[in-house]
């Protein structure tokens, strides 16, 4: 029988992902190498499917073996570059592949094996790599905490994931400061009730840890003395990792994902959604403790066949705000990847683009996500590289995009403001409050029609009833990602931000997000964010906080009228933003997301429930005296 032809062009293939799903993922499961290839796509256990189940594979050999044995050994499969510390390395396909399968021989003497959980507190170094992928090819499920996590929040995470063995550094590096790793993670585990067999340090010369005898190994050491291990074979359904969402407070969420979904996944969306090939360059800009790290800066990548960029260092201050395009130049980067904040960051600092310089000739593309991309920034980036721009929406729980203009099927218009399309396989629906399909230009609730597709989260560990109570229990057959927003006419999806960001303005119902994409139109609004605060006439009212970019210098009162004109001209009185505050930055999370919920509670007097994730807390002490209104709304 001959096979059918593959679908062409957007609409085909995303009509055949929905409408025949086992055969869209089993043929795409042809990408990746099996011990045991899949007969069955899918099952329907509850409450969410498992995909793949009976077949086998190793998710480390998928990243590097094959690509050694197809004859590509010499390729560079890791870039690291630390503007932190002056360093460049370049490690090959090959070179990495024994880096691997000698520290997962070091695993293997510690007692590592197939199912044990592996706690990795690394910072922005080679090792950190190494250490996932090592995990991988053991079968080992490994649990990345964020490098810049308080003893306290990584105890947390080790109590609940209770690993065999933890990993870790001396310390991490950021700009102008030396953040001392080892003694923190000695204060996480005097704190923790589990006690992990072993800790693997690895020792950088900015600072010396000292080790605890009978539990630590240098890492260095352990590696001379280890010989190397293959490749464990594991079920599909097995889990590779587990990753707690950031800004987790009290009882951890930590989200599991599979192996072989997660291969399928990430391997089709880097050919489909990044349009990347074997061979060519990747970078990621985030951090390995986010799941952007994980599915783009170590395994999309290596499923590809691709070259992938490690970068320690910041969008700004490392030393300036061309220290991305930089990086772009020197290692020939293809296709970028980074968080609309880092973009924003740039602009603020360098408004007119100097710092680009002689340009970025092999860059093909801007892919951004991670906050909402506002138009103006979108604007800016677009002019200043003259790439597509392609904004892309998706989450820590669904682990590769779930909106996005799909270059490698191919590129629609854009549009500013809009992640474009659902990608193939999410069943994207807006819904109202009782569950019903919005019409176009309404907004609601933003949810994914199940069974979602595979590489989205299997579960959350050991908390099933919690998996229920927060994703799916608000409506029948469908994952709730607790965002908002709606489609347009043409089928764009808008994604306005979370749906507590709705508020509620003399019985208007009025999306803030929507008011911070008209405030960032302002050409002398770097960033912004805008809550809503208590106010005893209307309820509730839009508070803008406002940056200035550089040089910028404006009288705060006209600044502010003509922030209030501009909303007021393209949302309507209705809006009632009445109040802008100039401040000096806004409280972010490390991986760049503002600190909305946060703002909300101070405005409110509610006791604020800081993350454990935020960049520096004293800006919450800095922007409190904005946050509190006068007692009545003057019109």
């Amino acid at each position: 029988m001959a096979r059918a032809e593959r679908p062409v062009g957007y609409e085909a293939v995303y009509r055949a992902s929905l409408e025949q799903p086992d055969e869209f993922w089993l043929a795409a499961a042809a990408a990746v190498d099996w011990t045991v290839p899949p007969t069955q796509a899918r099952d329907d256990t509850k409450p969410l499917v498992r995909w793949f189940p009976g077949a086998e594979l190793n998710t480390c050999h998928n990243a590097l073996d094959r690509h050694v044995a197809a004859g590509r050994g010499d390729q560079p499969a890791l870039v690291y570059d630390s503007p932190v510390t002056g360093t460049v390395e370049v490690r090959s396909y090959a070179r990495l592949l024994d880096d691997v399968a000698r520290f997962a021989g070091v695993l293997t003497g510690l007692g590592v094996g197939r199912g044990d959980r592996v706690v990795i507190y690394l910072p922005m170094v080679p090792e950190a790599v190494v250490a996932m992928l090592a995990c991988a090819r053991l079968g080992a499920v490994h649990s990345v905490v964020f490098g810049g996590f308080a003893a306290h929040e990584l105890a947390v995470r080790v109590d609940h994931a209770r690993p065999k063995v933890v990993l870790s550094a001396s310390c991490g590096i950021e700009a102008g400061r030396v953040v001392p790793y080892k003694p923190l993670l000695d204060q996480a585990l005097v704190e923790a009730t589990h006690r992990p067999e072993a800790c693997v340090v690895a020792a950088r010369p900015q600072f010396s840890a000292e080790l605890v005898a009978g539990r630590d190994l240098d890492w260095e050491e352990a590696v001379a003395g280890a010989e190397p291990v293959g490749c464990q074979a594991v079920a599909a359904t097995d889990p590779l990792y587990i990753l707690y969402t950031s800004g987790t407070t009290g009882t951890p969420k930590g989200i599991v994902r599979d192996n072989g979904g997660h291969a399928v996944a990430l391997a089709w969306s880097m050919a489909n959604v990044f349009s990347i090939d074997a061979g060519e360059r990747f970078w990621a800009a985030s951090d390995v403790g986010w799941v952007v790290g994980h599915s783009y800066i170590v395994y999309g990548p290596l499923l590809a066949g691709a070259t992938t960029v490690l970068y320690e260092g910041k969008p700004v201050g490392t030393p300036d705000a061309g220290a991305f395009w930089r990086v772009v130049r020197d290692h020939r980067v293809d296709v970028l990847f980074t968080a609309p904040t880092a973009i924003r960051a740039i602009r603020k600092e360098d408004p007119e683009a100097e710092l680009v310089g002689e340009g970025v000739p092999s860059l093909r593309a801007l892919f951004l996500a991670g906050e909402r991309l506002d138009p103006e920034t979108y604007k800016w980036a677009s002019r200043v590289l003259g790439v597509p721009v392609v904004d892309n929406w998706w989450q820590t729980e669904t682990g590769w995009p779930v909106a996005a203009n799909c270059l490698g099927i191919e590129a629609l218009p854009a549009k500013a403001g809009s992640p474009t399309k659902p990608v193939p396989g999410y069943d994207v629906a807006v819904l109202d409050e009782v569950g019903r399909r919005c019409a176009p230009g309404v907004q609601g609730s933003v949810a994914i029609g199940l069974p979602l597709p595979p590489g989205t989260l299997t579960g959350l560990y050991e908390d099933e009833e919690r998996l229920v109570r927060s994703y799916l229990a608000r409506y029948d057959g469908y994952y709730l990602t607790g965002d908002g927003g709606y489609f347009d006419d043409d089928g764009y999806l808008y994604v306005m931000g979370r749906i507590d960001d709705v508020i509620n303005v003399a019985g208007h119902r009025l999306s803030t997000g929507e008011m911070e994409q008209v405030v960032a139109t302002h050409p002398d609004v770097a960033e912004c964010a805008v809550i809503g605060v208590p106010d005893e006439l209307k309820g509730q009212v839009p508070l803008a906080l406002v940056v200035e970019k550089a040089g910028a210098e404006r009288d705060e009162a006209e600044l502010s009228a003509e922030v209030v004109d501009l909303v007021r001209s393209q949302i309507g009185p209705v809006a009632a933003l009445r109040r802008v505050v100039v401040v000096a930055r806004l409280p972010k999370t490390r991986s760049g997301k503002i600190l909305r919920a946060a703002m909300r509670q101070m405005a409110e007097g509610a006791e604020v429930a800081v993350p454990s994730t935020i960049e520096d807390p004293a800006v919450l002490d800095e922007i409190e005296p904005a946050l509190h209104p006068p007692r009545r709304a003057v019109d």
